[in-house]
């Protein structure tokens, strides 16, 4: 069987923030914007018996304070999926109110290793004084991890990371990684990638709502099942099944979100769902390889695209 982690990115949009929105706005358009934020996901999940993971960054805690982020960590606890760390870094220094002009270091690869060893550790105390278990996997905001995020993550006790996207190597995210690597591999910390697929040849692009089709997602998960791969990792945001502004939804990514848990639950005795806290046994020595190019999927893709901006991110 192939593992299959189905993540939630979960986190204030900072430019909600930027805007000068009041918290209670912010919350609306990022966890939950149009009715199809985080409570949509945790339904569609239910329906499907699927298995989620929510990496929330409780950094907004610093500027808000923890309630902020106790809102959105309880109903996902109370739904039975896992609250994992997240951590976008910028949040350490913002302040109510001050839309964003603070001086700041956006990405924690811009940090040494000692400086990201304490933000992961108050991170982590924001999260439990949120409400969550105390984690066992992490995700750096923007995929921005390098090899001292690992050994920091080790140091702190951390079992899993789930940074490293062959998409965005070798910037932000900076791990030592080859940019092809979607199998687990142990460094310090078990890595579980993010999943890639090759969208032209030498061209990169992540196994993300908002980046692949219906059909390419299908194509990546037969892929996968056809392999035996190790494990499948996909990405999803609190605010991605909604355009932007976070005001209304977006019919094609909702449409690709319910699509997957769909697809998911049919080939749930191949691919099955799991949580980091289960600790699922993950083979360490593969050398799984993504999804090749297809020029019709791709074309297919980018027409989906055309109307999910024009269309959909506009009306």
């Amino acid at each position: 069987m192939t593992t299959v982690f189905l993540t939630v990115d979960t986190e204030f949009a900072w430019r909600h923030h930027v805007d000068g929105l009041p918290v209670p706005e912010i919350h609306r358009r990022s966890i939950e914007p149009a009715d199809v934020g985080v409570a949509y996901q945790l339904a569609r999940m239910a329906e499907h018996r699927l298995k989620g993971c929510f990496f929330v960054d409780p950094m907004p805690a610093v500027t808000y304070g923890v309630d902020a982020v106790r809102r959105f960590v309880a109903p996902i606890l109370e739904a039975g999926q896992e609250v994992q760390l997240h951590l976008h870094p910028n949040w350490a220094a913002a302040r109510p109110g001050d839309r964003g002009e603070v001086e700041v270091r956006f990405e924690l690869c811009d940090y040494l290793e000692a400086e990201q060893r304490a933000l992961i550790a108050r991170a982590t105390e924001l999260l439990v004084a949120a409400g969550a278990p105390e984690p066992v996997a992490f995700r750096a905001g923007s995929y921005a991890a390098d090899d001292r995020t690992l050994a920091a993550l080790a140091a702190l006790g951390f079992a899993y990371d789930s940074s490293h996207n062959g998409a965005f190597h070798p910037w932000p995210c900076k791990t030592s990684f080859d940019r092809r690597r979607i199998a687990p591999v142990e460094q310090g910390v078990v890595e579980v990638p993010v999943t890639v697929i090759e969208d032209a040849s030498g061209s990169l692009r992540t196994a993300q709502i908002c980046a692949l089709s219906t059909g390419e997602m299908r194509a990546m998960l037969e892929h996968a099942v056809a392999e035996e791969h190790a494990a499948v990792t996909i990405v999803s945001h609190s605010f991605e099944l909604a355009a932007r502004g976070g005001l209304k939804a977006n019919r094609v990514h909702v449409r690709r979100f319910d699509a997957l848990c769909a697809m998911l639950a049919e080939r749930r005795d191949v691919l099955p769902t799991a949580h980091f806290r289960d600790r699922p046994a993950l083979p360490l020595d593969r050398d799984d390889k993504p999804l090749g190019p297809s020029a019709l999927r791709r074309r297919w893709r980018q027409a989906e695209q055309l109307w999910s901006n024009l269309v959909e991110e506009r009306a």
